[in-house]
């Protein structure tokens, strides 16, 4: 047992039964059989905004940002390397898409399912850019994708 090594000789049975308790309380999911929510605090979030205004170059360093910084770290992961293989061949109107994408649904784990084809796509989402985001997700290139690319490439002339 790999917490008996952590305690001294002599109180390994006192360890034992200390860390028996913490291991039986491991999946606690809450005591109350009828569980009404009322203690669940829900903020609601402002509603997506398109920004017609914005210069392009603003728009993809903010698109860029916020692919980076995600609620989940797979979608840091998934949207920080589209972004990078594709925003600055994005068009005004599939930027404008990509925003909508990226910042209208409340819930990360949705464009994640949307993405890997977890969960069918929304008609009000299902548009050439959630196509391109299907098929950079599927990784036919068979990339190992561990982490958020450095920033770098951002200094290096276009290619």
């Amino acid at each position: 047992m790999a917490a008996v090594g952590l305690c001294p000789l002599p109180s390994r049975a006192l360890c034992r039964r200390v860390l028996g308790l913490v291991s039986l309380r491991r999946g606690y999911r809450g005591d109350s059989p009828t569980d009404s929510g009322k203690d669940v605090l829900e903020i609601p979030l402002p509603p997506w905004q398109e920004r017609p205004d914005e210069p392009l170059q603003t728009k993809r360093a903010r698109l860029l940002y916020e692919s980076r910084k995600r609620g989940m770290l797979e979608n840091c992961i998934l949207l920080s390397l589209f972004a990078k293989e594709n925003l600055n061949r994005m068009s005004e109107q599939q930027l404008n898409r990509y925003d909508r994408l990226i910042n209208e649904p409340s819930n990360d784990w949705d464009i994640y399912y949307w993405a890997t084809e977890a969960k069918p796509t929304p008609a009000e989402f299902e548009n050439d850019v959630m196509a391109m985001l299907r098929e950079f997700a599927k990784d036919k290139k068979r990339e190992q994708r561990l982490q958020q690319p450095d920033l770098e490439y951002l200094f290096e002339p276009p290619h």
